[in-house]
């Protein structure tokens, strides 16, 4: 990794060139700093109504030495190792003398942790220049990317995508990310191989997942055995599209057997419609509870649990709940895929029959979406249930735009989400969350004897923060500057001639 020289940053954000020193003044959201937090003050004023802690953090040897309140000095978490703190041995002691330290005064901006991205597609990333999708739909994106897949997905394809999207991810801020990988037949040896060159290669920059993605039924002959092997083999997830379909059920007892026999995660994409009948996210708890399954199980994108009936969807949210699911949602993409002249979702939010929504469509070739293609996240939150927002697709044929920047994804999920109130308490969904649900406990997270992984911005305060872009924050990894440039689309301009 790239270190920022001098030249590359602000006066501002010059952080020392040595390994012990300060980060004064950081405004912290009181989430981050966990089973911590509550040891210090409450803010006034407008970080108050964020919910943002005035802290200083003493970095050493690339870890958080030390924690300290920026207002009541006494107030100071400190390890009690003098080389690679510990959390466990967290606690109160005077403020440390003199010699003082390098200091930068962040004066009140905002420090996060780097961010944790557990929802990916970066082998299908930026083939928006050889293959757009011209009406927007899902039906005609997931056409697009099998002609695609076929056409174009040889090793080096894939390594070269999906290396842009580490890049990006990376110099934007973030620390960990999952990807799920199209795993039919031979493509899943030439994606794995690719991502497992990729996850060597960047070991020491970003903690890498992948997960399988296949329909479900592909799990029931032969070759779904072979993938599961090769799945755990790579130290991978087992994944794939629950589909609505008559055999649903059969496919989940298979994918389930095949992850407990090799001690898998599990990652489905579920309900992925305007459809308020698909009720796949149900049954995955269901089968879930009858299997007594005990390592992680994450849903991801659950549109239609907002489209459902609220007692229905409040009893599937508790069976959720029960078996430990966790849901990630992908706001930007289901947002943009979502209520386009789907036919169920229109009668479902008009109250029209079906012939009533022909006569509109009719009349009119597109409507305006009446929803915004998310799932209940805050009924999910308020039940206790983990939920967690991530990037998705990228410049592919499922969502046109994004940079794989989760600053970005949390400003729109804020948006499109109403995360707020105070924002502060949401901004677990693109950090400790989903860190926690991928099996990383220390990433997403700023505590004694945690890593110095984090992202520095001038904004102040959550309305300085989603504003603007942001583009000039410092990324620290291990307590040290990256180089935060991002990768010129030229790179792949050899991959996209059509």
């Amino acid at each position: 990794m790239r270190v920022l020289s001098n030249a590359k940053t602000s006066e501002r954000m010059n952080i020392p060139t040595t390994d012990h020193y300060l980060l004064k003044h950081a405004h912290v959201p009181r989430p981050l700093l966990g089973h911590q937090a509550a040891q210090f003050p409450v803010a006034e004023g407008l970080a108050a109504f964020d919910n943002l802690v005035l802290v200083d953090l003493e970095i050493r040897g690339g870890a958080i030495a030390a924690i300290q309140s920026s207002t009541q000095p006494s107030i100071r978490l400190s390890s009690a190792a003098s080389s690679l703190p510990s959390a466990e041995t967290s606690s109160r002691v005077p403020p440390v003398a003199s010699p003082p330290l390098p200091t930068v005064d962040l004066r009140r901006g905002m420090v996060w942790s780097r961010f944790v991205d557990m929802h990916t597609h970066l082998d299908k990333g930026h083939i928006w220049g050889r293959s757009p999708n011209p009406d927007g739909t899902f039906a005609t994106a997931f056409h697009t990317i099998l002609r695609d897949r076929e056409r174009h997905w040889d090793s080096e394809d894939i390594y070269r995508r999906m290396e842009f999207g580490i890049k990006c991810s990376v110099a934007h801020g973030t620390g960990a990310l999952r990807t799920h990988i199209d795993a039919y037949n031979n493509q899943a040896n030439i994606s794995f191989g690719a991502f497992k060159a990729l996850q060597e290669e960047w070991q020491d920059r970003i903690t890498l997942q992948a997960a399988s993605l296949v329909s479900l039924d592909y799990f029931l002959g032969p070759q779904g055995e072979t993938l599961a092997d090769l799945v755990a083999l790579v130290g991978g997830v087992l994944g794939g599209v629950a589909f609505p379909n008559p055999d649903l059920d059969a496919q989940l007892d298979r994918v389930f057997a095949l992850a407990q026999e090799r001690d898998l995660s599990l990652d489905f994409h579920v309900d992925e419609s305007g459809d308020p009948a698909d009720d796949a996210l149900e049954r995955v708890a269901l089968t879930a509870l009858r299997y007594n399954f005990t390592k992680q199980i994450v849903c991801g994108h659950c549109c239609s649990l907002a489209l459902q009936p609220h007692d229905r969807a409040q009893r599937t949210i508790q069976r959720v709940k029960e078996a430990g699911i966790g849901i990630v949602s992908l706001p930007m993409c289901n947002l943009y895929l979502q209520d386009r002249n789907q036919v169920a979702t229109g009668r479902q939010y008009r109250g029209a029959t079906a012939a009533d929504t022909t006569q509109q469509q009719d009349a009119a070739p597109t409507h305006t979406p009446r929803w915004r293609g998310v799932t209940l996240l805050h009924e999910l939150h308020h039940a206790g249930v983990p939920v967690a927002i991530a990037s998705d697709n990228c410049r592919d044929p499922f969502y046109p735009f994004g940079d794989h920047d989760m600053l970005e994804v949390f400003r729109e999920g804020v948006r499109i989400a109403h995360l707020d109130s105070p924002y502060a308490d949401w901004s677990q969904v693109v950090t400790t969350t989903p860190a926690l649900l991928i099996g990383l406990p220390q990433a997403g997270r700023i505590e004694v004897g945690c890593p110095a992984d984090l992202v520095l911005f001038q904004a102040r305060s959550f309305s300085e923060l989603l504003a603007r872009s942001q583009h000039d924050r410092t990324v620290l990894h291990r307590g040290r500057p990256i180089d935060t440039t991002l990768p010129d689309y030229a790179e792949l301009d050899s991959l996209l001639v059509p």
